[in-house]
């Protein structure tokens, strides 16, 4: 089946293997384009800031801090606490190379060769084209350093597992194939289906189901699940109409009108700036997911 053949495609890209290496180097004088297509996928399609930002009291997003880290996250077992990634020498990721700031985001391995837990959605991240993660990189070199101190550090109930081996050399979607794009937005760039596919214990999804559901989010607004994402008429979005699941994914509304549980509603506002063929290739590939029953509990 073309659609099994496209799942199963995008999800390989997280899992090939050769690309950056730290001896490789990204481009040390990036131009106008590469750092405005890093600026959209580090500030909107994958928006770094929702765990990388700096919380204040009200748990917003403090306006100069939105890479500067600090923010906890308790879930699943686990205690993760995002780091600073601006490029301050001292408390940041200053003192990184090109290569290594990469290797942190595409294969979860740090340059002390420790290992970046969840929530860093590495097993997706892999995905990321060359070209996409230069331009990350270049946009991270170009942002304020932010002089802030992450002390507490992650810790987790289970053994990370090993990072792999070095991630792949990713070509940039097929500009073609609006299915393939989506898929490639969906998966390595906004990580969707990293809450949307149901998890393995401790670690890792379960991708023979994905965009099935069933990864549980606590926070101030309680416990919420992933929800079905997939075409099933029943527990998924296949009644949904084009302009409801647009409106779910820029708006945070359903399509009976009910406004959407975090960290999806907070997550709205940022995605409605998606430039709009990202918007209707998102749609293609959703359009195109099998219908995957919810896992019952």
């Amino acid at each position: 089946m073309a659609t099994s053949r496209i799942i199963l495609a995008a999800i390989s890209l997280a899992l090939a293997c050769t690309g950056i290496t730290r001896a490789q180097t990204l481009p040390s004088t990036p131009g106008t384009a590469l750092l405005e297509r890093g600026r959209y996928l580090v500030e909107i399609a994958a928006y770094c800031a929702a765990c990388h930002g700096t919380r204040g009291l009200d748990g917003r997003i403090v306006v100069g801090m939105e890479l500067a880290g600090g923010r906890v996250m308790s879930e699943r077992g686990f205690r993760a606490v995002a780091p600073n990634i601006t490029p301050d020498p001292e408390t940041g990721v200053g003192r990184w190379t090109d290569s290594e700031l990469a290797t942190a985001i595409r294969e979860g391995r740090r340059p002390d060769n420790s290992r970046i837990g969840p929530p860093m959605p590495v097993e997706l991240y892999r995905g990321l084209s060359n070209t996409d993660v230069s331009a990350m990189v270049a946009y991270l070199r170009s942002v304020p350093a932010i002089r802030h101190a992450v002390v507490e550090r992650s810790t987790y109930p289970f053994t990370l597992a090993p990072s792999g081996p070095p991630a792949a050399r990713v070509p940039d979607p097929p500009s073609n194939n609006a299915v393939a794009r989506g898929a490639y937005l969906a998966g390595p760039v906004a990580h969707c289906m990293d809450c949307h596919t149901p998890p393995l214990q401790n670690e890792g999804r379960d991708w023979s189901r994905i965009g099935a559901g069933g990864v549980p989010f606590e926070g101030p607004w309680g416990m919420v699940v992933g929800a079905n994402i997939t075409s099933d008429l029943e527990q998924g979005i296949g009644r949904w109409s084009d302009e409801q699941i647009l409106r779910a994914i820029t708006q945070g509304i359903s399509a009976d009108g009910r406004r959407l549980a975090p960290p999806m509603s907070g997550r709205a506002p940022i995605w409605a700036r998606l430039t709009e063929s990202d918007k209707q290739d998102l749609v293609a590939y959703l359009r195109s997911l099998s219908p995957q029953p919810s896992r019952t509990r």
